[in-house]
């Protein structure tokens, strides 16, 4: 029986990189078959997942000496983190293998929506036709971003909104106004209040918590700046998906992006059929080549860490 299971995508290399020392069975689609992933986990020291395989209920009996759970991915939605606490079982986030990832494509989808549908021209250009007064846009230089979570994600899209001379304003309530990001990054710490009424974008980079459910609904999607942009690259469930696609109908919203939704992949009853000004990606803000190889390579050396008796710093234990 393998001491490391990997039920989901992991790169290669990294795989490789565990079975120089590791009996490890790498199956990137054995988290759709439960009864065989649970048949293999006996024995099993160590699971690699990312968002697809459930960490809860079932699953510890059929891992008995499990010591590690590695997330490709920084999300633990997906794992019941109290209850791997309570067993002794570590779990190994790949913090911060995917911030310039996510930040990336937060940024290239601001730029993108501030500009209006001048990206989406390709169509009626190849068709010989010039529609130059239809595609008038904005600029970012001069605007106000507001971030929402000032942690390690919303501070990378903070540097790169600040080298397009955008001013960068951040909600935290974690984050005391004495803390010394803000003198550090030069942005300035506003409430909640304040960043949905002043800004021109808002970028949100927060977990997803009964707290945050919903956060942005239709009451706070009101206070907006007509023809705000909203990016959503954290978690799906923190936006109300109708009431932001009323807005986007109704010209209130002036674009919106969004990377991670309520239910993935998105019901075929989705509330974004023929709304505007939207662009949707599949929860890939951490699918690049780059963020994959990190990810996977951090993972495989924490995961080594524990199994030899090391705890690596970033371990939730």
């Amino acid at each position: 029986m393998p001491d490391i299971i990997v039920s989901e995508f992991m790169q290669p290399s990294a795989v490789d990189e565990l079975r120089r020392d590791f009996d490890v069975l790498y199956d990137e689609t054995l988290y759709r078959r439960l009864d065989e992933l649970y048949a293999l986990g006996r024995d099993a020291r160590a699971i690699c997942i990312r968002n697809e395989t459930e960490i809860r209920g079932a699953f510890f009996d059929a891992f008995p000496n499990l010591k590690a759970v590695g997330r490709l991915g920084v999300g633990l939605d997906n794992i019941d983190v109290p209850a791997c606490q309570e067993r002794g079982i570590a779990v190994l986030p790949a913090t911060g293998a995917n911030e310039v990832s996510v930040a990336e494509l937060a940024i290239a989808g601001l730029m993108m929506l501030v500009r209006g549908t001048a990206y989406f021209a390709t169509p009626e250009v190849v068709a010989g036709r010039w529609p130059r007064g239809t595609l008038i846009g904005r600029e970012v230089s001069g605007k106000t971003l507001g971030i929402v979570g000032f942690g390690r994600i919303g501070r990378h899209v903070a540097r790169r909104a600040q080298g397009l001379d955008m001013t960068v304003t951040a909600a935290d309530p974690f984050l005391p106004d004495d803390h010394p990001v803000w003198a550090q990054t030069g942005v300035r710490k506003v409430s909640f209040d304040r960043l949905w009424e002043e800004s021109d974008a808002i970028s949100l980079h927060l977990p997803f918590t009964p707290d945050t459910h919903a956060m942005v609904n239709a009451g706070v999607i009101a206070r907006f700046k007509p023809g705000a942009i909203l990016v959503n690259v954290a978690r799906g469930g923190v936006v109300d998906e109708v009431a932001l696609a009323a807005a986007l109908k109704s010209g209130h919203v002036g674009g919106a992006l969004l990377d991670v939704f309520a239910t993935e992949p998105l019901p075929a009853d989705n509330p974004f059929h023929g709304v505007p000004n939207l662009i949707l990606t599949p929860h890939i803000g951490a699918t690049t080549d780059e963020a994959r190889i990190r990810t996977g390579h951090m993972i495989a050396d924490n995961v080594r860490a524990v199994l030899t008796g090391r705890i690596p710093d970033t371990a939730i234990i």
